[in-house]
């Protein structure tokens, strides 16, 4: 809105319909506009000055750019789905995400499958190693958790979970060389990098779809914690590697069990 600087004890907006004379008129910058000495309604003081913020070429482009939502959601109406069976939040998901996604729960839960088979391996009575057992115990909920996690996502983007089957874990780990403790870690870091292989796949699904979303989500919420899952899960095989079998497996599951196994901890 123009503001009106008047010599009159009052300041008064006035119309652009009345008889004006520009004292700056560039193009650029602010204008400044005499106003006349009376107008028919008596509302503008005798020798006024109104100044507006530009009066140029700029202003008539942002006038001519105005955002019209009403016409350009007619576009948009017309791609909400009237099928009951139909999702009304999905939009730029493709089904080969949507398939990826899928995948990517089923993996989650093999890997869960896994070690919780590892679990109840170290959990029993004749092999009794308490932090071997809680670790596996541990990691299998945390794959569980990235599943529904990724069958939220699902939903949330209008897509449909379908979940596959899953292959029976082994149940017995030991192993003739390395031992049990030495093996189990060894499977459990093949496992993370298979899964990382897996989310790097989706990753690369989502960039060729052009599925931003899809891309910031994987890359902020698993990506980086693979990453450190590996790290982590390396220093525990090269702990074990040191301290070999007998009595050093029996030290490392204590600390597992206390969660002071090494820096990885």
């Amino acid at each position: 809105m123009p503001l009106t600087l008047s010599p009159s004890s009052s300041t008064s907006i006035i119309s652009q319909r009345a008889n004006l004379s520009f004292f700056n008129n560039t193009g650029t910058g602010p204008a400044f506009i005499k106003l006349p000495k009376s107008n028919n309604n008596g509302n503008v003081g005798s020798g006024g000055l109104v100044i507006f913020a530009s009066n140029g070429v700029n202003n008539r482009q942002a006038l001519e750019a105005v955002f019209e939502p009403f016409e350009e959601v007619k576009k948009e109406l017309l791609l909400v789905p009237t099928e009951a069976s139909d999702s009304l939040a999905r939009q730029k998901y493709t089904e080969e995400c949507v398939a990826s996604i899928n995948e990517q729960i089923n993996v989650e839960y093999n890997v869960s499958y896994v070690y919780h088979a590892l679990y109840a391996y170290f959990d029993r009575d004749n092999v009794a190693l308490k932090g071997f057992a809680k670790f596996f115990k541990e990691s299998s909920t945390e794959e569980r958790e990235h599943a529904e996690k990724l069958m939220e996502y699902q939903n949330k983007r209008g897509g449909r979970v379908k979940l596959q089957s899953m292959l029976m874990p082994c149940s017995e780990f030991d192993h003739a060389e390395k031992g049990d403790a030495l093996h189990a870690m060894e499977l459990a870091l093949a496992l993370e990098k298979l899964n990382n292989e897996k989310l790097l796949n989706l990753h690369k699904i989502a960039n060729e779809n052009n599925d931003v979303q899809l891309v910031d989500y994987i890359e902020s919420e698993y990506l980086t914690e693979q990453v450190e899952s590996i790290k982590k899960i390396s220093e525990y095989v090269a702990q074990l590697r040191r301290v070999g079998p007998g009595h050093g497996v029996w030290h490392f599951d204590r600390m597992l069990l206390h969660d002071t196994a090494g820096v990885a901890a």
